[in-house]
């Protein structure tokens, strides 16, 4: 097992979770850290060009097969277990896809989920139940920082309530009156730790390794 497992959620589908994880890769090995990412699963649009398990491959400098396995690669717009029922390819559980990580036995492994916390990962489980059996020293919840984030942030951070949960405004602007509104709130009303920059949430990482 590698040094240190980091489960990278979103609130939603949508809100830079790739971006996020990609970025804490890279500024990881530029300081010197030894970096896996996996995806367990990933669904995508027919007509991309382009997943998520490439993207997330170029950061690391891994194979993307290795960041994702190709039968765990579902064409179509929908959470994985559904996409495969729709696709006609067998049920899958969570026990399946932890078996077929391929962790690093050191360093820190950057695993990315799908959609929200309780979005569909395998027809038994979701990224909370993989976070739990990884048993995750912590989670990165990526959340937009507009309108809504505050009611999306508390019910994934409550979703995550058996981990150390560090939370990601993604697309912060600080002269925004309301992105800043939000932070304040969720940092000094909620009680959280929010980070609004890849360099910040990085150093917080980079102060754990063992």
């Amino acid at each position: 097992m590698p040094d240190r497992i980091v489960v990278v959620s979103g609130t939603d589908t949508g809100v830079g979770k790739t971006w996020v994880t990609v970025e804490l890769a890279l500024i990881l090995q530029e300081r010197g850290y030894e970096v896996a990412i996996r995806k367990p699963v990933q669904s995508f649009d027919p007509g991309d060009r382009t997943t998520d398990a490439e993207v997330l491959s170029e950061a690391s400098g891994e194979d993307p097969f290795d960041v994702c396995p190709g039968h765990r690669r579902y064409p179509l717009a929908m959470a994985p277990p559904m996409a495969a029922d729709a696709l006609g390819s067998p049920p899958f559980k969570l026990d399946e896809l932890l078996g077929e990580l391929r962790l690093p036995a050191t360093g820190t492994a950057l695993i990315e989920g799908v959609g929200g916390p309780r979005s569909p990962l395998a027809h038994d489980g979701d990224t909370v139940a993989l976070a739990r059996a990884l048993e995750a020293e912590r989670i990165i919840l990526v959340a937009p920082a507009g309108l809504g984030t505050i009611s999306a942030t508390r019910l994934g951070v409550e979703a995550f309530r058996r981990h150390k949960v560090t939370v990601f405004l993604n697309r912060f602007d600080s002269a925004d009156t309301l992105h800043a509104a939000n932070r304040r709130w969720l940092v000094e009303s909620d009680g959280l730790d929010v980070a609004t920059d890849p360099h910040e949430l990085t150093t917080r990482l980079s102060m754990e390794v063992r």
